[in-house]
């Protein structure tokens, strides 16, 4: 019998399915049960099973090399043991997530309208001005409920104690959605008698979700809504998502060049019967592409006039243009002021601590003290630009501390968080490794969280590093009733 409980070595951190003693957790046991009778073989088994799926499915993502050359695929890397959280857990959870993006959503439309809250002197005028992602093209536009930030990422971790933190939002285009789905179809082809008898709450629900949320968006005088998805092509790393949402949705995916404005500012798609209006683009595309016009010149990704339909309320972008101002890590430290602000309520899931380097006494605190933080620069995503103090070396240190006294508004600084372990296929056997969380927030005439999300889990022991192009992996997330067995 490979997998021993009781044997599991310890992290000296909250372990997502086993306690410090050894027990598994209660929510876990039926799992946990089940893979300690598995031999060997049978979890070598299980494991190619798991390969080979993925092979067959052709999940895939891209990484961008310079030493190769050029962007490779690779296949999706996937660990077999599952993240199990519990319900009770869950609840509070998905509270939390849409508390969170209904201020979200009031701080884009208010930044874009009359400020209140820079008036108010709750959030500084200085972070809207040196704003990478604030575009000027937008204010004043009203889209449909007041919403922009219609499908959100929230990236969760849970601490040592077992507390749950959101780490950062993501706004502009946020991605991985494809992978938890596809990840709840390869478990179910490798351990498909615990999903007959074991109460997993659903995922496989999203892309209808996704495209009612979408519909529920269109121009209001629409009655059959055409909805597309923009994709800047082949060579994207995301695009295996943008094909497999599109498919599962039964929408057209489309490319720049498949779309034109007419003169009475309407969007339309170029099909073989001729031209065909569209009225909602779920765009995978970045604001400054979209639309050559109003933005980049140069850019070939977008559409010439996307954004004077869009203001003319013809057409509904989503996300819309301009939500990735609250896609900020400078913002993100305000988000537990703008839920009182807007809400007159406390976060529930609270942020990490943070000291912002714009503030002279965070400034301080934070150059003092960069050999116990990591710091991230305000715009930045995928792991890349950070300094992890604790494992830097004293150049690296000196670098970054030169860089925070240049621009202070473009950086933060949080305390290094031991994030929360699952145990990981290695070899046959389970080890600990490092796991963070993305749900998915859909925000249309109603808000639903995904029930559960993308559990990535750093393949490397020791590692927090958990992104797929930095040699992350991933798992599939389970919501279960603590009481369920199998």
């Amino acid at each position: 019998m490979t997998i021993r409980w009781r044997d599991y070595p310890a992290s000296g951190v909250f372990d997502e399915l086993v306690t410090p003693g050894g027990r598994l957790r209660p929510a876990a046991r039926t799992l946990g049960n089940r893979l300690s009778k598995l031999s060997d073989e049978a979890i070598r088994q299980r494991k190619a099973a798991a390969d080979l799926a993925i092979q067959t499915m052709g999940i895939t993502f891209t990484v961008y090399s310079q030493k190769e050359g050029g962007s490779i695929d690779r296949a999706w890397p996937f660990d077999i043991i599952p993240r199990v959280i519990a319900a009770s857990d869950w609840s509070r959870i998905e509270e939390g997530l849409r508390q969170r993006v209904r201020a979200l959503n009031l701080f884009i439309d208010d930044i874009y309208h009359k400020q209140k809250i820079v008036k108010d002197k709750v959030f500084p005028a200085e972070v809207i001005a040196k704003s990478r992602n604030f575009r000027p093209q937008c204010v004043g536009i009203n889209p449909p409920l007041g919403i922009w930030a219609h499908i959100c990422g929230s990236d969760l971790v849970r601490d040592k104690d077992g507390t749950f933190y959101v780490l950062e939002d993501n706004l502009r285009v946020p991605s991985g959605v494809s992978y938890m789905l596809e990840n709840r179809q390869v478990m179910k082809r490798v351990f498909p008698g615990l999903f007959e008898n074991y109460n997993i709450l659903p995922v496989d629900d999203y892309p209808s979700q996704l495209l009612e949320m979408l519909i529920s968006v269109a121009p209001r005088t629409v009655k059959r809504p055409e909805v597309v998805v923009l994709t800047p092509g082949i060579y994207n790393s995301a695009y295996f998502e943008h094909a497999y949402l599109a498919q599962q949705m039964g929408a057209e995916l489309v490319q720049g060049s498949d779309l034109f404005v007419d003169d009475r500012d309407r969007v339309f798609m170029r099909t073989v019967h001729g031209a065909e209006r569209v009225h909602v683009i779920y765009r995978r595309i970045d604001d400054l592409f979209l639309d050559p016009e109003a933005f980049n010149p140069k850019s070939m990704l977008g559409v010439p006039g996307l954004m004077r339909a869009w203001k003319k309320g013809t057409v509904t972008l989503v996300n819309a243009p301009g939500a990735g101002v609250a896609d900020d890590k400078v913002v993100y430290a305000y988000v537990p002021q703008m839920i009182r602000y807007y809400l007159d309520q406390d976060a529930i899931i609270p942020n990490v601590p943070t000291y912002r380097c714009m503030e002279p006494d965070d400034r301080k605190f934070a150059l003092a003290n960069l050999e116990k933080l990591v710091v991230k620069p305000a715009n930045e995503s995928g792991g890349y630009g950070m300094l992890i103090g604790p494992q830097a070396g004293r150049k690296e240190r000196e670098s970054f501390a030169r860089k925070i006294m240049a621009k202070p508004r473009e950086y933060i600084a949080q305390p290094m968080l031991t994030l929360s372990t699952v145990p990981t296929l290695v070899d046959s056997h389970a080890e600990p490794r490092h796991v963070d969380l993305r749900p998915f927030i859909l925000s249309g005439r109603e808000i639903s969280v995904t029930t559960g999300g993308l559990t990535r889990v750093a393949l490397v022991k020791g590692s927090t590093v958990v992104n797929s192009s930095q040699g992350g992996g991933s798992k599939d997330t389970w919501i279960v009733d603590e009481t369920g067995d199998a």
